[in-house]
């Protein structure tokens, strides 16, 4: 389905925890044909307007300390915003967002290889952080694209 998914009361729950507030989104993961892979489109409303700088700020101060979130928003070039193919192979996720003016939203996107950063990835770096490992042992590759 494009306007519900299992994961959107946990995506509600968390973001509402860190706010201290009610959040609403709108979660899409998009089904594609390929092999591997998933890019999600988030949409959520703003209670006032933002600018780019407020949203870049927050996310960088949310995810400094984690070494496989990539912030990937650029105005040029072949990959302005997140890109599955980009992440193949990697633990990473890569994260980007658009602000609409027009209806007062955030549009949040992101790209994670599912068999990596979804399952397996995931199980290793939390097995890492258990054994008192840096996160990233075994998982800092380069990606295939």
């Amino acid at each position: 389905m494009v306007t519900h998914h299992r994961h959107t009361v946990e995506i509600e729950q968390e973001l509402g925890a860190i706010s201290r507030s009610e959040v609403k989104v709108a979660f899409t993961p998009h089904s594609v044909n390929m092999a591997r892979g998933i890019l999600t489109t988030c949409h959520t409303w703003t209670k006032s307007p933002l600018q780019d700088r407020n949203v870049w700020k927050a996310y960088r101060g949310f995810y400094i300390d984690e070494p496989f979130v990539r912030l990937v928003k650029f105005k040029k070039g072949l990959y302005q915003l997140p890109d599955p193919k980009v992440v193949i192979g990697t633990n990473h996720c890569d994260i980007g967002f658009e602000l609409d003016d027009h209806t007062g939203r955030l549009v949040a996107l992101s790209a994670i290889d599912n068999i990596v950063k979804g399952a397996a990835g995931q199980g290793v770096q939390c097995f890492n952080i258990m054994l008192g490992l840096d996160e990233r042992t075994g998982l800092d590759m380069i990606g295939l694209h």
